[in-house]
């Protein structure tokens, strides 16, 4: 198999906090590889923005360090580095100021696209799309990326809508979500909705429930001041797992294109049922021998911010009702792993006795640490003594299926910068999308608040509060292990 690469058109990219951690470990060195690719025309540019009071060879040596650590070792000793660097300039801009504004847009030329990616804080967004207009470095062609969080609530994600709608048409805005930059996550509406095989039985006749796992190994690190103020349920639920509940769950759109997607999306957010507080459980993670917990990393000794967050929904539409999903993130748990499984339900009846056991099908798509995707089918165990039933797994593991090729495959920011660039907003989350998320998440925030629920301590390691265990065994059901 040998894969296309397709270069887009020439464009000018103006990455605002361009020396900030996101643009040095994913930014930079995702545009690096797709220039590696042959995916970025000749004439790309690339122009780094921030307060650092730095010149164009300082930016670029920076530049060159952080492909050299987060780069993957691509081509970083055959000039290919330097042919890149050559591409890369740099401004000091005051985000809330006049300075250096005029002599950014030195940079930008004629005719090409243009992009605006703001790698900053929310409060600095409305700030930077009004000088943008304001100095006419954008016009109604151009394009600009704001990172998470969209908003805090629904309120503040109105107002953040509406600022950037005013420089801005809803079109020109691309909300992005790394999540569906990854190759497994588009796999996903492939295997849904280019395979007879599946559609007809993607339905709450023959699924039992589905199970969205975000499991991470590290505690909140520096990022301890945000999320204290935001927690598991802000920072993941709303966005990330909200984005692969609604991939796994939408109707068939009538076209692959943006808003026929976004609208397939909008539809399973809106009839998502309010969620019954015996029906979620919040944690938050202990100290162990070696390392503190939660409220140490945090400086805050009686937060009640969780870091972890399980729960059973449900969703109500003809396809779906009576059929749970059940969602989980968190971290410093067991291992590192994202998973959306589809456990379809028994056969109706065993022709094999009681004595074979009960055995399921399921279909794990594995969004991380290796992407891929693996069905479980049940078969007769090999030997003699009898009709013994064993369950395998049919495993498409992209290293094994793709070979070397899979060492290839884009990451998610290379894959979504690069979509920006095209002007294709499928993979982007759209304004209403966003207060849709929000109108269903405050009431759960709100009712927890009220109640004055306290998150439930657990071990660092382990699989999270044993009330999220008893939220699956109530039912008769069980989580999958997250070591997989």
């Amino acid at each position: 198999m040998v894969s296309r690469v397709i270069p887009v058109d020439p464009f000018d990219l103006v990455i605002f906090g361009a020396t900030g951690d996101l643009a040095r470990r994913k930014i930079l060195p995702g545009l690096f590889r797709r220039f590696c690719s042959g995916q970025m025309p000749e004439d790309a540019r690339i122009i780094g923005a921030a307060r650092s009071d730095m010149d164009t060879e300082g930016f670029r040596r920076m530049v060159a360090e952080a492909t050299r650590e987060f780069g993957g070792g691509r081509h970083c000793e055959d000039g290919t580095l330097e042919q890149f660097l050559e591409r890369i300039d740099y401004e000091a801009v005051d985000a809330m100021g006049e300075g250096g504004w005029e002599a950014l847009k030195t940079h930008l030329r004629p005719g090409t696209v243009r992009a605006f990616y703001f790698s900053v804080g929310p409060a600095l967004f409305g700030a930077l799309a009004e000088r943008l207009r304001h100095f006419g470095l954008a016009d109604d062609e151009s394009r600009v990326v704001v990172e998470k969080p969209f908003g805090h609530d629904l309120d503040s994600a109105k107002a953040l809508n509406a600022t950037l709608r005013q420089h801005f048409h809803e079109d020109q805005i691309y909300r992005i979500d790394h999540y569906l930059g990854k190759e497994t996550v588009q796999n996903l509406m492939a295997v849904r909705f280019g395979n007879m095989l599946f559609e007809p039985l993607w339905n709450a006749q023959y699924v039992d429930h589905i199970q969205i796992t975000v499991a991470e190994t590290v505690d909140v690190g520096g990022r301890g001041g945000y999320y204290d103020k935001s927690g598991a349920m802000r920072d993941m639920v709303q966005n990330h797992l909200m984005q692969l509940l609604c991939l796994i769950a939408m109707e068939p759109p009538a076209r692959f294109e943006p808003d026929s997607v976004r609208d397939e999306k909008l539809k399973v957010i809106r009839a998502l049922d309010p969620v019954d507080y015996h029906h979620i459980v919040r944690g938050q993670y202990d100290a162990d021998d070696d390392q503190p917990g939660y409220r140490a990393h945090v400086e805050n000794p009686r937060s009640t911010t969780e870091s972890f967050v399980a729960m059973k929904c449900h969703i109500s539409n003809w396809r779906w009702a009576g059929t749970p999903f059940y969602l989980r993130t968190g971290k410093k748990l067991r291992a590192r792993a994202s998973e959306i499984a589809v456990v379809f339900k028994d056969a109706p009846h065993s022709i094999f006795g009681p004595e074979a056991g009960t055995h399921r099908n399921v279909l794990s798509i594995r969004l991380q640490p290796n992407e891929g995707m693996t069905l479980g089918v049940t078969i007769k165990e090999p030997g003699p003594g009898g009709m013994r039933l064993v369950d395998v797994p049919l495993d498409m593991s992209f290293a094994e299926a793709l070979g070397p090729e899979a060492e290839e495959v884009p990451d998610a920011y290379e894959r979504l910068i690069m979509d920006v660039i095209r002007g294709n907003q499928t993979l982007f989350m759209r304004g209403d999308e966003v207060e849709a998320a929000w109108a269903w998440t405050d009431p759960i925030i709100a009712g927890w608040q009220s109640r004055g629920e306290v998150p439930k301590p657990y071990d660092p390691g382990s699989a999270g509060p044993d009330d999220a265990l008893m939220l699956m065994h109530r039912d008769g059901r069980r989580w999958r292990d997250i070591r997989v």
